[in-house]
């Protein structure tokens, strides 16, 4: 199970991230939120402060302390730069970007490699058994249901994952189910 996290101001002003802090928004819902996750054999919890926070109000169990999660996407120099200023600044680097999943014109990683990346760490999941809760990025959120599905890169673009979104991914031997429309 993948939670993305509660918004950021970064969401907010549409941001690359810069592992900003969580809105108060972000952090009544999550607390809403508390204590409606079904059991997991493991809790991971990516490294920015927006997931840490999330996970926490969330009321996700502290101790033992939860697996270190995967890192968001890399941007490089567009990290903290709005997507405006960057589209006006560099005008062609975004419309690459959009277009060419092996992009790393931003001095960060491509599209390309954030699924790779995400897919070895699914590999490394369907390695182990039990039900594995980790609150991620919204865009390794996507970027797993990319590798999981084996869909092309530019799926990613189509996929929208709002804030404290559940998406579930389940299998075995090496196939993957994308679960749909869970209650919670």
């Amino acid at each position: 199970m993948l939670i993305s996290p509660a918004a950021g101001e970064a969401q907010r002003a549409v941001r690359f991230d810069d592992d900003g802090p969580l809105g108060a928004v972000g952090v009544r819902r999550a607390r809403a939120m508390a204590g409606s996750w079904p059991a997991a054999s493991r809790i991971m919890v990516a490294p920015s402060v927006r997931c840490r926070r999330t996970a926490e109000e969330l009321g996700l169990p502290a101790e033992p302390a939860p697996e270190p999660g995967p890192p968001g996407w890399a941007m490089g120099r567009w990290r903290g730069r709005t997507l405006a200023e960057v589209s006006e600044g560099e005008p062609e680097a975004v419309s690459a970007w959009l277009s060419d999943p092996g992009f790393t014109g931003h001095g960060g990683e491509s599209l390309q490699a954030l699924c790779e990346r995400a897919g070895d760490w699914l590999a490394e999941l369907a390695a182990t058994s039990g039900r594995v809760l980790a609150v991620v990025e919204v865009e390794m959120v996507r970027a797993a249901v990319v590798a999981a599905l084996r869909l092309p890169p530019e799926t990613f673009w189509r996929l929208d994952v709002p804030p404290l979104s559940v998406t579930e991914l389940s299998g075995r031997g090496g196939r993957w189910n994308l679960g749909l429309g869970g209650a919670r």
